[in-house]
């Protein structure tokens, strides 16, 4: 784990790149899991990362916070209510009891589907997506297009952990992404 390159100079980061566990082969033999719940059992270290996200993101005019199930769910909230912008959760197929819309992807190990509920955004909203990481960019790109099609405009993307050898960020056509730390 690295601090990204124009953040070295905040040692938050380096603290936070420190409590991310990596397992190997999980789900699958050659996934390399970056898992932050040991992020989450360090109490100062999950405090920094979303301070860090809302000293970004207050004062930008964000109207929606849209986290990816399920991760995004820890971060997402948090920033949501500090920059006082609504939540919407973006979850897996036949987790919303509403209308939904939903829009398929393709992970690094399979497909999946994201939905939101209709009339959870609507169109001139400004919209964050958060999510804790990013690896091949498919499941960003689905929630780009999920929350456009509503009608918002997704101002950026943020993510605690980048996985920069599978360029992710190249597939997000242009689309901004703030991360905190890259691993690989």
């Amino acid at each position: 784990m690295s601090a990204c390159k124009d953040k070295e100079q905040d040692p938050r980061i380096e603290g936070i790149a420190s409590t991310i566990r990596v397992v190997p082969d999980f789900p699958k033999p050659g996934i390399m899991f970056q898992d932050i719940t040991t992020l989450l059992l360090d109490p100062k270290a999950f405090k920094n990362t979303v301070d860090l996200f809302v000293e970004r993101y207050t004062g930008k005019d964000i109207t929606v916070v849209a986290g990816i199930e399920a991760r995004g769910f820890i971060f997402g909230p948090p920033i949501a209510l500090a920059i006082g912008a609504k939540f919407v959760p973006l979850r897996k197929p036949r987790k919303l009891p509403g209308e939904v819309i939903s829009e398929e992807y393709v992970l690094e190990y399979g497909t999946d589907c994201l939905q939101m509920h209709i009339g959870a955004v609507q169109p001139g909203d400004r919209a964050l997506v958060v999510d804790d990481l990013i690896a091949t960019g498919g499941t960003l790109c689905a929630a780009i297009k999920l929350l456009e099609r509503a009608g918002a405009e997704v101002v950026e993307c943020a993510c605690v952990i980048e996985l920069p050898e599978l360029k992710g960020r190249e597939r997000l056509n242009g689309k901004p992404l703030y991360i905190l730390v890259e691993s690989g």
